[in-house]
């Protein structure tokens, strides 16, 4: 018998023994589920094994060098990244100052969608982690999560409210210029409806952008960037609206917002006994839009009016920079109310405060790999004369019953600042400040850039001029209240993958 009879009789004997084995087995083998491309959607994504459920999952990590920056954002205002102004916290410009920062944040996105009788049902979801290396520990991060289906939004999104802003798009630092909910979302529930040519309406309701109410006699302006309010509890949302075309030329819209301002009660007291300043409606308007240019180019502006609604115009909060002999301050609050003015005992109703914002960017592209971007925008903030009179009866003076800026110190007396009252000071709380900066970017592939962003800030102080000690004892150098500026700058480098759309104002059929 030679070798090949011998392999041919080996390989039929096991053929014959595993036949005979599979025959006994008790279970089928089942068919093998292959991922499938989704095309309805767009690129990325693909349907979930034994669905008719499209998914796509994104995300993208991130990593910055920051000069200049303030890290020490006031606990709670979610601002990411937290790139601009120095306040106290970084703010001293003194040998205690953390003028360097490295900062990181990773996210990941899923993008689900599936066809219904009511048309495309979509849910987003993006969560993540950031940490910084100065003043900070690792947060939590969940921006994005919301659904939409049949013209409808619900959950956390970019507000409606928002038609342009600079962050992001044209910056890397979360504009203080602006009151965008880029980087945190916003909670909502909302009605799009698609008017046919890339036209749109949408009603929301959402979550209030509070800034907070003053007592006069629970303790206003604060130290180290802080206000004391005395807000109502949140027992309605924020009405808002817009109207907007989108085009391949870019985009067009007007906003509007309702917001509902509430103290709590007079004296500072929080007691049902005591009475309370009746509840008034601030708003908002805004106006803006993206060119696309035809050489490649993009150009956007936006501008926002307040009354009674700060949070629209500015998420900049308060400010507080220490430089030197000098300081510069300015406190935001949505309104003011106190009971008594001028030694009298009339409860005075909540006095709104004004506030407007203009931003802009350009943004230049080089090639398909460098691009180039210009931006600016300016906020003031400003107080109605009833208003500045209840600020300046708590300025401190060293005598109770003594005039300061023209009214005499009764009740409680708010710290931060004792003056030379109107010798040489504005004796105003008014104040304003403006934002200029450009950044350059190296799209070193479709997934990875790496770029440069300068900012310049500049803050027009309130109560400019003459002060005596304006802080606390740390800062008895401080002589004056006085204009002051910051120069910061980011260095980033991201990575995205696959990261897809995000937005709210997604219309199906567009």
């Amino acid at each position: 018998m030679n070798a090949k009879s011998i392999l041919g009789g080996c390989v039929g004997s096991l053929i014959a023994i595993v036949g005979a084995q599979a025959a006994d087995l008790p279970v089928k083998a089942q068919p093998i589920q292959y991922v499938k491309i989704c095309s309805l959607y767009g690129v990325g994504f693909y349907y979930i094994p034994g669905t008719d459920m499209c998914i796509k999952v994104g995300g993208y990590v991130r990593s910055q060098a920051e000069w200049g920056s303030d890290n020490g954002i006031p606990a709670g205002s979610n601002s990411i990244p937290a790139t601009g102004p120095n306040t106290i916290v970084n703010g001293l410009f003194n040998r205690t100052s953390n003028n360097f920062n490295f900062s990181g944040r990773a996210a990941v996105s899923v993008d689900a969608r599936n066809q219904s009788e009511y048309g495309t049902i979509r849910a987003y979801l993006r969560i993540g982690a950031q940490t910084f290396s100065n003043g900070e520990t690792s947060s939590f991060l969940a921006d994005r999560a919301f659904i939409q289906f049949a013209g409808f939004t619900a959950g956390r999104a970019v507000s409606f409210f928002d038609i342009f802003t600079t962050t992001e798009a044209f910056s890397y630092s979360d504009s203080r210029t602006s009151g965008d909910t880029y980087n945190y979302g916003q909670f909502l529930f909302a009605y799009t409806a698609g008017l046919g040519n890339g036209v749109s309406a949408t009603i929301s309701a959402e979550a209030p952008r509070r800034v907070g109410v003053i007592d006069g006699a629970g303790g206003g302006f604060q130290v180290n960037g802080v206000t004391i309010t005395d807000t109502a509890g949140f027992s309605w949302p924020d009405v808002v609206g817009n109207l907007r075309i989108d085009q391949n030329w870019g985009y067009l819209g007007i906003s509007g917002a309702v917001h509902k301002v509430a103290g709590g009660y007079y004296n500072g007291l929080p007691s049902p006994i005591q009475a309370h300043p009746s509840e008034q409606l601030g708003w908002a308007a805004g106006l803006g839009g993206l060119i696309n240019l035809s050489w490649g180019d993009t150009i956007g502006a936006s501008f926002v009016g307040t009354r009674g609604a700060v949070g629209y115009a500015t998420k900049a909060g308060n400010w507080q920079i220490v430089n030197g002999s000098t300081a510069g301050v300015g406190w935001v609050a949505d309104g003011i109310f106190d009971n008594i003015l001028n030694g009298g005992t009339h409860q005075l109703p909540i006095q709104l405060t004004n506030a407007w914002s203009l931003n802009a960017g350009y943004e230049h592209f080089w090639n398909a790999r460098w691009r180039t971007s210009l931006y600016g925008g300016y906020t003031r903030v400003w107080y109605d004369q009833t208003a500045k009179d209840i600020a300046a009866e708590h300025l401190p003076n060293p005598a109770t019953g003594a005039l300061a800026c023209g009214q005499p110190v009764e009740g409680a007396i708010w710290p931060p600042i004792t003056l030379n009252h109107g010798e040489g000071n504005s004796c105003s709380p008014n104040f304003s400040f403006w934002q200029v900066g450009s950044r350059t970017q190296w799209n070193v592939s479709k997934e990875l850039y790496m770029g440069v962003d300068v900012t310049y800030t500049h803050l027009n102080t309130a109560y400019a001029g003459a002060a005596v000690s304006p802080f606390t004892t740390i800062y008895l150098g401080s002589s004056a209240l006085d204009d002051q500026h910051v120069l910061s700058g980011i260095f980033r480098m991201q990575y995205n993958f696959a990261a897809g759309l995000e937005g709210p104002n997604v219309i199906f059929g567009r």
